[in-house]
């Protein structure tokens, strides 16, 4: 676990980064909410290694995160509802569970079912990360499952210290403010949009 400390210059974070991802390796880094865990969502040993290190159910899909609108559209189909929705809260804790788009190597764990639950974070460093990767991310809060989020590189430090399997990358950019998680909705086929779990951003149940 190689621990890399940076400020408000992200250059060289995202640089140590994207060599990691591209490698097909494990970053934890900090998100708008808490620190996440990221890998390249179409690399099955990397997502497995997310996995491993969370002691996490594989009845649970990995989330992406997303530099753009535009970048979301590159893995997932987008309705008038949906790229409404996007278009109002993002960047923002806002994740939609919207069909994956075909071809792309998307790994099962990420796309269940034919669909991806994907945000554009309102994080500049995720979305400088990401934009500079070229694909959206896997963003999973950098825990094991069941104990608590960690809202800082030294916590996450703590959290797998002694674990057999840890992130190959941790980013430490200081400690994040105490957020509400973001909030996961599916615009459903009548436009109305059905909350899968509340968070930061409130949305209607009857909104369309």
């Amino acid at each position: 676990m190689v621990i890399m400390r940076g400020s408000n210059n992200f250059r060289a974070p995202v640089r140590a980064a994207v060599q990691v991802l591209s490698s097909g390796g494990v970053i934890a880094f900090p998100t708008e909410t808490t620190y996440g865990l990221g890998c390249d969502p179409r690399n099955a040993k990397a997502v497995a290694q997310v996995f491993k290190i969370k002691g996490r159910g594989k009845n649970k899909p990995l989330p992406l995160a997303a530099s753009s609108l535009s970048q979301v559209k590159r893995v997932a189909v987008l309705d008038r509802a949906s790229a409404s929705l996007g278009q109002r809260c993002w960047p923002g804790p806002l994740t939609l569970v919207l069909p994956a788009r075909r071809g792309l190597r998307l790994q099962r764990l990420v796309a269940p079912k034919g669909e991806v639950a994907i945000r554009v974070s309102s994080s500049p460093f995720v979305r400088e990360l990401v934009r500079a990767y070229g694909f959206p991310i896997v963003a999973t809060s950098a825990n094991k499952s069941g104990e608590p989020e960690c809202r800082s590189g030294r916590s996450v430090v703590r959290a797998f210290q002694g674990a057999q399997t840890k992130p190959d990358l941790v980013l430490d950019l200081g400690a994040l403010p105490r957020r509400k998680p973001s909030t996961i909705a599916r615009v459903c086929p009548d436009g109305k949009v059905a909350v899968l779990r509340r968070g930061a951003v409130r949305i209607s149940q009857n909104e369309n």
